[in-house]
């Protein structure tokens, strides 16, 4: 399921919504590709990191995903999902390398396939959720946020590319 976020707000709404189901605001209109992803909580985000990170989906590569982080003391930090497999965890080799102890060595890894990004946990020991419901692997949509120990990230792809 692809979903809808408010620029007001960052409620991730149904992709069918035409108001966000937590402010009311008028949700965007297709030619709109730019997404604003609001603070998840600013008592946890970085001291000084006030703003809200903006995505233009139209700058994201064609055919390439994208992680942005949406928490945490690396905010706003992008990362292209741009290998047949990138992996995520707290070993330095990693091609996402996450340095906090809540993220094990070899935590995630994201398969790219036939246009599809599947993310499976690597038998970590604080698991992987995406959505706030663990999985053990799971298919990203626009939109997806996918937790990695304390970092929350949001998937999102190409104006283009969404499927």
């Amino acid at each position: 399921m692809s979903y809808v976020f408010c620029n007001r707000c960052g409620h991730r709404n149904p992709p069918t919504s035409a108001f966000c189901s937590a402010c009311g605001s008028v949700l965007d209109v297709v030619n709109d590709r730019t997404i604003t992803l609001a603070k998840v909580d600013p008592l946890l985000d970085a001291p000084g990191s006030l703003d809200d990170v903006q995505v233009d989906l139209n700058e994201i590569t064609p055919g390439q995903g994208i992680l942005v982080i949406r928490s945490g003391d690396r905010i706003g930090h992008q990362f292209a999902l741009s290998k047949e497999f990138t992996t995520i965890g707290r070993h330095p080799d990693s091609d996402i390398s996450l340095d906090d102890i809540t993220v094990s060595r070899r935590h995630v890894e994201i398969t790219h396939s036939n246009n599809r990004y599947v993310v499976s946990d690597s038998g970590s020991l604080n698991g992987t959720y995406l959505n706030q419901r663990r999985v053990d692997s799971a298919e990203l949509t626009q939109g997806d946020e996918l937790q990695v120990g304390k970092y929350r990230f949001v998937f999102l792809e190409h104006a283009e590319d969404v499927r």
